[in-house]
């Protein structure tokens, strides 16, 4: 009598139109999920603060009084802005802060997830859906303050302004794209985190933030080369009022993110269940 052999493999789990099909899905799905626990993370983060939402910009209205004291005193002498310099360095840093906040979105919303991750079974994208969330709200704080701002010191209204919570739409899409790309290797290893943050410290300081592009040398090359600098720059020309002179460079950097999100998507649905059986 002879024994018949069968071979198991691993069932495909389908092609990358499939895997982005269904997690598309599932973010449809699990909208209401996404809502409640933005607003759970929302409320949780104000409800024990004196100050409640002052903390969503304090850190860069702190960091733009820093550059116009040490400016006004005569420590560091910035070249001309063609804007008041209190205005282009609370525009600069208030931008900042939302392309910073929404690169560690994706990490900070699956991480602060992690004990329910290997528990409960839900689709993972409402953890990115729920931090987006999180993150248009504390833009709106920011982007009412920068009107404010703009207004108080006299460049008043003008047709671009209305552009500009589109503009800071195309960086929240780069932000939250690289921060999908980094989510998964940030789960496996925990120095990844702490290289990008000191990154993005270095890159604030070839991005045209706090200061303008030079004329000539090394750092007008890397800035020019800098993604960042053009949704820094047209960004606050949009709520400035001025010409966007790195518009057709902002548009080819968001057009090309939308792609790259969806790419970012699969790796974070394919990649996070492996990670959280991994370190259960």
């Amino acid at each position: 009598m002879s024994l018949e052999t069968k071979i198991y493999q691993k069932e495909n789990s389908g092609s990358i139109g499939k895997i982005l099909r269904e997690s598309l899905a599932d973010i449809w799905n699990s909208r209401f999920l996404s809502r409640q626990l933005a607003e759970r993370d929302i409320k949780a983060q104000y409800r024990q603060s004196y100050f409640g939402l002052i903390w969503a910009f304090v850190t860069p209205l702190l960091t733009a009084a820093a550059w116009i004291f040490l400016n006004i005193s005569g420590t560091i002498k910035i070249s001309e802005t063609g804007l008041p310099y209190p205005v282009y360095v609370f525009s600069g840093t208030l931008i900042w802060s939302i392309l910073i906040e929404s690169i560690n979105s994706p990490s900070q919303s699956t991480n602060s997830a992690r004990g329910i991750l290997s528990k409960i079974n839900f689709p993972k994208e409402a953890l990115v859906i729920s931090g987006i969330y999180k993150l248009l709200f504390n833009s709106a704080i920011k982007i009412l303050l920068l009107v404010v701002i703009v207004f108080l010191f006299g460049i008043g209204f003008h047709w671009s302004l209305l552009l500009f919570p589109f503009a800071i739409i195309g960086a929240l899409i780069f932000g939250t794209t690289l921060g999908l790309f980094l989510t998964p290797i940030g789960m496996l290893y925990k120095d990844v985190a702490k290289f990008v943050s000191m990154g993005l410290r270095f890159l604030m300081f070839i991005t045209p933030v706090l200061y303008t592009i030079p004329d000539t040398g090394i750092m007008r090359t890397l800035m020019e080369l800098n993604p960042l600098t053009s949704l820094v720059i047209t960004s606050r020309d949009m709520i400035t009022g001025n010409t966007p002179d790195f518009l057709f460079t902002y548009l080819g950097v968001t057009l090309l993110s939308v792609p790259l999100f969806l790419i970012a998507l699969i790796a974070y649905r394919i990649s996070i269940p492996i990670i959280v059986e991994r370190n259960a």
